[in-house]
């Protein structure tokens, strides 16, 4: 595309020595065009891990499909989930299929009270789904029986209760009528054990029981309230849907876990491409740089474009040459830009902890964001989308300054010398 003088030509003025604000100017390009990408990337990156964490952690504890029915409880649910396990579709992304009897109520201990969800599962199916992340205190999962409780560690604590101690749980929907009238069901069971999974949601206020305990207390008899199936792929949620929905009877309802979480999702969404948009300014800005640097050089090569003009170099090769000095300042800054961010998105971590042990200060505390280290998720699309988009805005930044130069009239330059 470039011809051996182009290069040639397009390579001394982007190394020539010259002094002046021009140069400085495009230094300046070069280093905030390294910057920007270099910060695009790790933003990108930390907030990519930070989605994919805290997603993990919130549907972690739910079922990326959702099978509920539009009258309540599902009575047949045995039924059911060998049939879904049937399907080749739903056997194909599942990885387990867990009926859950929820319910909400007030629990109270001590004078102490509180609102929360109590979810009735299997507690082999509960011991499945805590995340290596989550630490269980007291008895262990596999050894909680019928009538015991699993209460949030947070939980356990606004209600000012130990491992032993009873909570009694108050439901104004499993009504128990008498004489007088419905009154709420009140129902003590004992906490054999707390959890602490790193989400202030589940941590204060969800209690877990074996599910024959929960179908009691809700008074639905042999039923749940709906299923939830986990995939393999979170992502791969369109296919299942359409398959419960052709496989299940009328009066189902199949929501995935963006549905369930659309509000979440969305703001995580919009405050990823906010920053991207903030951040993608570094860049412009250097690619204005570039424009200025580029307007400068051709001012100060004047009398170089009219001897070149004068010995035959034509329009279109005077605008390569321009096109080819200015870009190649985009492409080292993005090159030692993507290089210098992925490796900060690699080594966030041990960057933060020395940098708190220089400053002194905890510039992530696990206590606010219940998490225990810096996540980062590094994606070679986005990098390279990163790095595509800052070599094309450098790219087009070259073209007004390129025009001028292939424009300029060696008769009119050369007569004022």
């Amino acid at each position: 595309m470039f011809s051996k003088l182009e290069r040639k030509i397009a390579f001394r003025y982007l190394g020539a020595k010259r002094r002046g604000f021009g140069s400085v100017i495009s230094w300046v390009s070069l280093i905030g065009i390294m910057l920007g990408v270099a910060t695009l990337i790790v933003v990108m990156s930390v907030m990519g891990g930070f989605h994919d964490t805290l997603l993990g952690r919130i549907i972690g504890m739910n079922g990326h499909v959702v099978v509920y029915h539009q009258d309540g409880a599902i009575s047949d649910f045995d039924f059911l989930i060998d049939k879904m396990k049937q399907n080749k579709i739903v056997s194909t992304h599942a990885t387990a299929i867990v009926p859950i009897a929820e319910g909400q109520v007030m629990a109270t201990a001590g004078g102490n009270n509180t609102g929360a969800m109590i979810r009735g599962i299997r507690m082999s199916d509960l011991q499945k789904k805590t995340n290596s992340g989550t630490r269980i205190y007291g008895k262990p999962l596999d050894g909680i029986r019928d009538g015991e409780l699993v209460a949030g560690a947070s939980l356990t604590r606004a209600l000012r209760v130990t491992i032993g101690d009873n909570i009694s749980l108050v439901s104004a929907n499993a009504a128990t009528p008498t004489p007088f009238g419905s009154m709420p069901r009140i129902m003590s069971y004992p906490v054999m054990s707390s959890f602490f999974m790193g989400m202030y949601e589940y941590d204060s206020g969800y209690i877990f029981m074996p599910l024959e305990t929960a179908q009691k207390y809700l008074n639905i008899g042999n039923a749940v309230t709906h299923i939830d199936l986990f995939l393999e792929n979170p992502e791969d949620t369109t296919a299942v849907q359409k398959s419960l929905l052709e496989l299940l009877p009328d009066g189902f309802v199949v929501r995935d876990w963006r549905e369930l979480n659309r509000g979440f999702v969305g703001a995580l969404q919009v405050e990823s491409n906010v920053m991207f948009l903030i951040l993608m300014l570094i860049v412009i800005v250097a690619a204005f740089n570039i424009i200025s640097s580029l307007v400068m050089l051709v001012k100060d090569k004047n009398k170089d474009i009219a001897v070149l003009r004068t010995f035959g170099v034509s329009r279109k090769s005077m605008m390569r040459i321009f096109i080819l000095s200015g870009t190649s300042i985009g492409v080292i800054g993005t090159f030692f830009g993507t290089i210098f961010g992925v490796l900060i998105a690699i080594y966030i971590e041990p960057i933060r902890q020395f940098v708190q042990m220089l400053t002194g200060r905890d510039l992530f505390p696990a206590e606010l964001y219940y998490l225990s280290e810096l996540p980062s998720k590094l994606e070679l699309s986005s990098v390279a989308g990163i790095a595509v988009l800052a070599i094309a805005l450098s790219f087009l930044a070259t073209l007004y300054p390129a025009w001028k130069a292939a424009n300029t009239d060696p008769v009119e330059v050369l007569r004022n010398e």
